[in-house]
């Protein structure tokens, strides 16, 4: 079992900035992708931000230039630095861990989601 704990939401002026983190602590073999996923009123969930173990990243058009994501990949943790924030970036930020949870056949994965933390940009 995955456990996510997530951290850094809030509530900041346009213009300003923000980080949140994310921890995975469980039983597991590996972590493959670390991202981050939001919803705001109204809307589906869609990416903001993933970084897979091979170092690539995927953004959001909205959030290219302003967000930047990061992986601690010995302590299995995953952070987004939002800058520049705007109030169309409030949402439900929520943390997205998938990989595979034993090395034996048939290798089952897993796709654990945090709890979600609030972020509200005002303008």
């Amino acid at each position: 079992q995955v456990h996510l704990v997530e951290s850094g939401g809030g509530l900041v002026q346009a213009g300003g900035s923000l980080t949140l983190s994310c921890a995975a602590s469980g039983t597991f073999f590996n972590i493959d992708v670390m991202g981050w996923y939001r919803q705001a009123p109204g809307k589906q969930r869609e990416l903001v931000a993933t970084k897979a173990s091979d170092g690539t990243t995927n953004y959001a058009d909205s959030v290219k230039g302003r967000f930047t994501i990061s992986r601690d990949y010995g302590k299995n943790t995953v952070s987004l630095q939002m800058n520049s924030l705007k109030p169309e970036d409030t949402a439900v930020y929520s943390c997205n861990v998938r990989g595979t949870l034993v090395s034996s056949l048939p290798r089952p994965s897993f796709s654990s989601w945090g709890q979600g933390t609030q972020v509200t940009v005002s303008s």
